[in-house]
């Protein structure tokens, strides 16, 4: 049996981000040869990823990058927040990000197939979740182009990365106001720029709902397309930024504070981890 030393094992620990038995185990079957236990320690990760496949991943980072026009934000999951808020993972989603920022990725699956270090970017979270033990993913990334941007990463807990993520395409002079819509995105967590943008089945669906709803409740044949009417109106105000009460100030929409403000929100995204 090798002579395994305890500075080996911490070494190889916080190299790795391994458990204390399993790095212990790996140095002893590689006679203390460091980088053979590496070798071994991923390796036996790379068979654990397959049985870890079908596990949930509710905890992660958010994370954006800023450059040539424009802005890239991406969720970066994993299983618990006890990985969430280390270290390691911390600089995976650094260099998750970096690459698929560099790549001009928009979709996850881009993403995913963007190069990092020799390989894939889903090649190095595969590796990575080898070694820490868990399941790892790039869930979404999303691509806004456009002439200024206000990017907004909301913390939940003070020990866990950003868990809420918000990129505003705009143009204007107003930083700040645009900062704080994009606050206000973080919190109403709208699905559409305009009543517009809402598909056309969508609206008849929930008008289709609120008429059956106001019929069951009774109210007047007559009253009733006034009714509905108010409601669909009630529903664009959850679903579109630019119908939304402003979160600073309900006495107002988001479209007179961009007005009155002289910004035109052009593009933009929401992310929180787990949603």
């Amino acid at each position: 049996m090798a002579n395994v030393s305890l500075a080996d094992i911490k070494a190889l620990r916080e190299q790795l981000g391994t458990g204390m038995v399993d790095t212990k185990n790996a140095l002893v079957e590689a006679d203390g040869d460091i980088a053979k236990a590496t070798e071994i320690l991923r390796l036996k990760g790379a068979k654990g990823n397959a049985k870890r496949a079908d596990r949930s991943t509710s905890e992660g980072l958010i994370a954006a990058h800023e450059g040539d026009g424009a802005v890239t934000m991406i969720e970066l999951a994993c299983e618990t927040d006890f990985v969430a808020k280390g270290e390691k993972f911390g600089a995976l989603g650094e260099k998750v990000l970096t690459a698929v920022a560099a790549a001009g990725a928009s979709t996850a699956e881009e993403g995913a197939s963007a190069p990092a270090d020799g390989g894939t970017v889903a090649e190095l979270i595969d590796g990575e979740a080898a070694i820490i033990g868990e399941k790892m993913e790039l869930r979404r990334v999303a691509r806004l182009t456009g002439e200024k941007f206000a990017v907004y990463l909301h913390r939940t807990n003070k020990d866990l990365p950003p868990q809420v993520g918000v990129v505003v395409a705009y143009s204007g002079d107003d930083a700040e106001t645009a900062r704080s819509i994009a606050q206000h995105i973080s919190f109403a967590d709208p699905q559409f720029l305009t009543r517009e943008d809402v598909p056309a089945e969508t609206v008849d669906n929930e008008r289709r709902i609120v008429e059956e709803i106001s019929r069951n409740e009774g109210k007047p044949e007559a009253a009733l397309p006034k009714i509905v009417e108010g409601r669909v109106g009630a529903f664009f105000k959850q679903v579109a930024l630019l119908e939304q009460d402003y979160a600073r100030d309900n006495k107002l929409s988001v479209a007179q504070v961009l007005k009155d403000a002289g910004l035109t929100v052009t593009g933009f995204a929401r992310f929180k981890v787990g949603a």
